[in-house]
């Protein structure tokens, strides 16, 4: 289904379009309709974003991808165009559950699985679940440790503890000055002029739909259910390759510990880069996953 005015992204992506998946019975209807874009030609690429984005998140990475795969990406439930579902949950088993519904009712296989931040996490337990749906997994910057965007600046720590204080925070929640929310961005990028203004604006304008100053609540508070998660990282039967920044919000502890559950995994560290790969490096992923000529 084609989208309607009032859901309607700011950003073109040449050669892809933006569609929904409609909830298929009453399991459904807590996540909502989910949007995502696709468009290219090849094997199916799923692309996950995080926290307080949305698929154009990987607006630069995917025209470099999409001569080889049909890229599927998605807005997670709340998140983007996707609807918002009172009372839903934000927890990683549901947003898990999305994932899933996109590549089951659209009866993908051979699957590359592709993530970042929260989306990678996403990415390695969808892979857990569907072992004979999915072929790879790139993570990128997994975010499964205590602090998560805390760690990227004062500003961004006090913002995620007041969007989450009782009282004042439903009403923090639905103040995003552009000036704060850039600066709160920047802070997972090495190079800040990756963030552009037209994303900067997009990003806005979905946060402005009602009722999205819940879901940004209830996003922020589920990262115990991130870190819970790692639990499911060593049943991932597929190829992993892990990418993370030299600049991450991660710590080398956090990234030896993924190691640990995940010894069978590629490694890849980006010098001069931090938590927002899609944005600032999308050359790297694109050659992970673009096989050489």
């Amino acid at each position: 289904m084609p989208v309607t005015s009032d859901t309607e992204s700011g950003i073109r992506i040449p050669g892809t379009s933006s569609h929904f998946l409609d909830p298929a019975g009453p399991r459904d209807r807590g996540q909502g309709r989910l949007r995502y874009l696709t468009g290219g030609t090849g094997a199916p690429l799923v692309m996950l974003h995080t926290v307080r984005t949305q698929a154009e998140h990987f607006r630069h990475l995917i025209p470099l991808v999409q001569q080889r795969y049909t890229v599927y990406a998605l807005d997670l439930p709340g998140m983007g165009y996707s609807q918002i579902v009172p009372g839903a949950s934000y927890q990683e088993p549901a947003m898990r559950a999305a994932v899933k519904k996109l590549i089951t009712q659209l009866d993908l296989r051979d699957v590359t699985l592709l993530g970042e931040s929260m989306g990678a996490v996403l990415a390695l337990t969808t892979a857990a679940d569907l072992p004979e749906r999915v072929r790879r997994v790139v993570a990128i910057n997994p975010y499964d440790y205590p602090g998560g965007i805390a760690r990227s600046s004062l500003l961004a720590r006090l913002i995620v503890t007041g969007v989450l204080a009782p009282g004042a925070g439903p009403m923090l929640a639905r103040l995003e000055p552009r000036p704060v929310m850039r600066a709160v961005l920047s802070g997972g990028l090495v190079d800040t002029t990756a963030l552009r203004a037209d994303y900067l604006d997009e990003l806005l304008k979905s946060g402005r739909r009602p009722g999205y100053p819940a879901v940004a609540r209830a996003v922020y508070a589920n990262l115990p259910s991130l870190i819970a998660a790692r639990s499911r990282y060593p049943d991932v039967s597929a190829p992993v390759h892990l990418i993370y920044g030299e600049k991450d919000w991660s710590r080398p502890s956090d990234r030896q510990a993924n190691r640990q559950l995940l010894p069978a995994a590629e490694f890849t560290q980006v010098p001069n880069a931090s938590h927002f790969i899609a944005l600032e490096r999308p050359d790297v992923p694109a050659s992970l996953l673009n096989p050489a000529a």
